[in-house]
């Protein structure tokens, strides 16, 4: 006997299937946008858009659909004044959107003094998983939904930066002990006890691994399992190698305030020097060529959908 909820939630689902697969291309309103300046970043948007489109055709994601709608809209986050829906890629410029949301949703004036405490812990924002399914529905159908991406070597670089080599006191004891005692043969009593010093190489050892000693985090899972494109429809593709202006083009389009600018500032470590192509390739060279090449595997997809070239 199937309670309501459980009813509903199946109806849910088959009318997700319905709408979403494959996800047609809306065309973006573009209503609000003021001047001609932003020519060139729509014109790039509008490709971003229709490779996306074909390739989730091409992909044909309906044998993909296991999960349940719910957890497909567990990372988006909801801004219902301006009607955005924004789903959370982290190393891609996620803590500085969600400054720009909470500006937007008038829970602060200004992005520049939000702290990163408060961005990340401070239970400001929804998202959607927390509406029930007719909210849920009625947000994907009628909100402006974007995503911001980035070159997959380059994000996985820059987690293991933030997370491993600086002091955490949740990343070393959880995951550092566990990758340091699974990968690091003769391991000394006090790398073991912090999970402090973890090298490149045993990360990936740990990410590559089917029996993982510790699960999956979301600054390194792949986007197409945080933010599931080819079922959501994403109406703007922002990506971090252009993220300014993009992200500036994606205000107007939705009509924030003029003086709303997105913020320029690197949220932590600011000292460190961005983790560029080159700094990628200097990590690149402690793995193996197996290694680096499982690693492109595990991003495939995300190279795929966003039409990143391999490195």
């Amino acid at each position: 006997q199937l309670s309501d909820q459980q009813k509903m939630s199946k109806s849910s689902l088959s009318q997700f299937r319905e709408v979403y697969l494959p996800p047609a291309l809306h065309p973006l309103n573009k209503t609000l946008v003021k001047d001609d300046k932003w020519k060139d970043v729509d014109s790039t948007q509008e490709k971003r858009r229709s490779f996306l489109h074909d390739f989730c055709k091409k992909y044909n994601s309906r044998k993909q659909l296991r999960t349940h709608l719910v957890h497909l809209v567990s990372r988006i986050y909801v801004e219902d004044r301006h009607k955005v829906l924004y789903c959370e890629v982290p190393k891609a410029g996620c803590s500085n959107w969600k400054r720009v949301l909470m500006v937007l949703n008038g829970l602060a004036t200004s992005a520049h003094n939000i702290s990163h405490d408060d961005v990340h812990y401070g239970k400001h924002l929804r998202k959607l998983d927390s509406y029930d399914l007719n909210g849920i529905h009625t947000r994907l159908n009628t909100y402006t939904k974007t995503i911001f991406v980035r070159d997959p070597m380059e994000r996985l670089v820059s987690a293991f930066r933030d997370k491993f080599e600086h002091p955490n006191s949740y990343y070393h004891p959880v995951f550092g002990k566990a990758i340091i005692k699974k990968y690091r043969h003769n391991a000394n009593e006090d790398a073991l006890k912090t999970g402090s010093g973890v090298k490149f190489k045993e990360f990936i050892q740990y990410l590559l691994d089917s029996h993982r000693p510790v699960g999956m985090d979301i600054h390194w899972e792949q986007v197409s399992k945080l933010c599931y494109p080819c079922l959501i429809n994403y109406d703007f593709i922002g990506k971090f190698e252009t993220l300014e202006e993009d992200a500036n083009y994606f205000l107007q389009l939705v009509g924030a305030p003029a003086e709303l600018k997105f913020p320029k500032f690197k949220d932590r470590h600011s000292s460190d020097e961005r983790t560029s192509a080159e700094v990628v390739r200097q990590y690149l060279k402690e793995l193996s060529k197996e290694e680096r090449q499982l690693t492109y595997d595990f991003y495939y997809l995300d190279y795929l959908m966003f039409n990143y070239t391999s490195p």
